[in-house]
């Protein structure tokens, strides 16, 4: 049985404790509010790109001047992963999760013979995988000293990107990120971004004709658009990702805050049990003592 001062400092850590997810949890909905506006602006522009590419997808004619984003390299023995994760923890499983979906599709991968090169933007992906992936790491993108996402950010990391698929380091490009639904719902996602997946609107044929006339042509315009498109759908998932972040840390610390309060409550029934049994242990001694004088 621990003594009344053990448990005094037991509850007054816990108070402690307590105090600090309830303050992480007000920050995160702050911040939440703001990451959450910023995702939602972002995703009408996506969509936008991806049916403008569908346009002129459509209207291309397969060939040896398609686009290398577009018709890929011919290939797919090898893979790169771009794992986009959080650069610190007490957020629940929200790493957790995209690191498992990015484990296990990179292990499929390996299984059926295919080489698997990853990219970790964030470090608790980063520390997550090099335990198992340690040699298929060739690239850890650090933003812990950026304060808040922009454009340039999402640019850097599909510049390296590009560069890689332009030397012919790997044939298939896929984005792990978590999407954005609720404060209590992330959902893991994969995208395939190189080749480019499009869902392609014929423009011609038929009794509707063209519905557009590009100048220059698709191949020319699609030449220019699918590199901007890469960086969009990365700037896309971190700023997805920034909002889920913020959403599993407010419901992890209030949980970590309900689960403190009942700590707590258990702590101080014990405290106030055990006062009572030495003020009683205390009371009979005196009265004995009494009763033999």
């Amino acid at each position: 049985m621990p003594s009344l001062k053990d448990l005094r400092n037991r509850i007054a850590s816990v108070k402690a404790t307590q105090k600090i997810t309830k303050a992480m949890q007000m920050v995160a909905a702050a911040k939440l509010r703001r990451a959450q506006s910023a995702a939602e602006a972002a995703r009408p522009y996506a969509e936008r790109m991806n049916q403008v590419l569908g346009n002129l997808a459509g209207g291309l004619t397969p060939g040896p001047e398609s686009p290398r984003l577009l018709a890929g390299t011919g290939s797919e023995q090898t893979h790169l992963l771009i794992v986009c994760t959080a650069e610190r923890g007490l957020c629940g499983a929200f790493n957790s999760s995209i690191a498992r979906l990015a484990r296990d599709h990179a292990n499929r991968l390996m299984n059926e013979g295919r080489t698997v090169k990853i990219i970790c933007v964030g470090k608790k992906g980063y520390d997550i995988l090099r335990r198992q992936f340690g040699a298929q790491i060739i690239d850890f993108v650090d933003l812990r000293s950026v304060r808040t996402l922009g454009f340039e950010n999402a640019d850097q990391v599909a510049q390296k990107v590009l560069t890689l698929y332009d030397e012919g380091e790997f044939d298939v490009a896929t984005l792990f990120f978590s999407q954005f639904k609720s404060v209590i719902a992330q959902i893991p996602t994969a995208q395939q971004i190189i080749p480019a997946v499009i869902e392609t609107t014929a423009n011609g044929g038929g009794a509707g004709e063209a519905a557009y006339d590009y100048e220059p042509g698709e191949a020319e315009i699609l030449t220019e658009l699918l590199p901007r498109n890469v960086t969009v759908q990365i700037f896309r998932a971190l700023l997805e990702n920034a909002a889920s972040e913020q959403g599993a840390r407010m419901s992890a610390m209030d949980n970590a805050t309900r689960n403190a309060g009942e700590m707590i409550k258990k702590q101080t029934q014990l405290y106030n049990r055990s006062r009572q049994a030495m003020i009683t242990k205390e009371l009979i001694e005196i009265i004995s003592g009494a009763e033999a004088l």
